[in-house]
């Protein structure tokens, strides 16, 4: 076996620097001085022969070596972090898992999903580290898991990043809703004009949701004539129940909400609409024991559910 010349540690200082942009913040990433992060930085160009930033004053950027490098350097990162896990572990079946939900799958699935996983290893006594959760939007997600920060993530849209595999999950039906005291006639269905006279509740411009939203109502709406833009599914359901407009929302959301009558379920002529959700792995990544027992835990209950 060949001696190796590189070290993790220097492929450690590689990364914070990319992520950073500079030695000096990267120090601080790495506990080291400027200076000892420098000198690690050159050591390993000049093992390499390359060139991996290009200077900018006192910006480093990646050239194309250092980002041909860093998707490599963060996956052997990740595998030597999680044989540092191993010494976390409880048995054969150990919990430590780094997972990442989008929203409403954070809010409203994924706390039906985690009592499954967990298992016996909530009523256990001895102290046992169990799954991290980070709830984010998909983008955010998305770049978490191509980035080896997040083992998996479970997320309602497509994925345009590299490095990321994106198995189809459970399909979420978005259901349109408003205030009964909105409807005069709720029993006539809406058709697309009557529809495009309302009042819309809309997510901002550029969130996932909202481009879902568009996706499924625009080629059937000629366009939104009155729209108000809010920061989350709760604040549209909450302003949907208050008789303010019609909201496209997911079931999940709404559910809740139309078993108690604060908002009722409109009849359109429109197709059903559905937005395919997503499970998200890091094409290089070494799956621990934790994630694959999480995947395959995952992909049967959404077969269950009617994925």
């Amino acid at each position: 076996m060949s001696t190796l010349r590189l070290t993790l540690r220097q492929l450690q200082i590689f990364a914070a620097v990319a992520q950073t942009g500079s030695t000096s913040a990267a120090a601080d990433v790495v506990s080291l001085s400027q200076s000892a992060t420098s000198s690690a930085l050159n050591e390993l160009e000049r093992l390499l022969g390359l060139r991996l930033f290009d200077r900018a004053g006192k910006r480093l950027l990646l050239n194309d070596n250092g980002r041909a490098l860093l998707p490599r350097a963060l996956a052997q990162l990740d595998g030597a972090g999680a044989i540092e896990r191993l010494l976390d572990e409880d048995g054969p079946l150990s919990l430590a898992l780094r997972l990442g939900a989008s929203t409403t799958i954070g809010n409203y699935v994924l706390p039906r999903l985690l009592p499954q996983f967990l298992g016996d290893h909530l009523t256990r006594e001895r102290p046992s580290r169990l799954a991290q959760v980070r709830i984010g939007n998909t983008e955010a997600i998305c770049e978490a898991v191509a980035a080896f920060e997040l083992d998996a993530g479970l997320v309602e849209g497509p994925s345009r990043i590299g490095e990321l595999v994106l198995t189809p999950w459970l399909q979420d039906e978005m259901v349109l809703v408003a205030s009964p005291s909105l409807l005069e006639d709720a029993t006539r269905a809406f058709t697309p004009k009557r529809l495009e006279a309302m009042v819309w509740l809309l997510r901002e411009s550029g969130s996932g949701t909202r481009e879902v939203t568009d996706q499924l109502l625009l080629p059937h709406l000629r366009g939104y004539r009155r729209t108000l833009e809010l920061g989350s599914s709760e604040a549209i359901l909450g302003a949907a129940a208050s008789g303010i407009g019609v909201a496209c929302l997911s079931r999940w959301v709404v559910d809740d909400a139309l078993g108690s009558g604060k908002v009722v379920a409109l009849t359109t002529t429109l197709p059903v609409m559905r937005r395919q959700c997503y499970l998200v792995t890091q094409a290089r990544k070494q799956p621990t024991r934790a994630m694959a027992r999480f995947v395959e835990m995952a992909n049967t209950w959404g077969s269950r559910a009617g994925a």
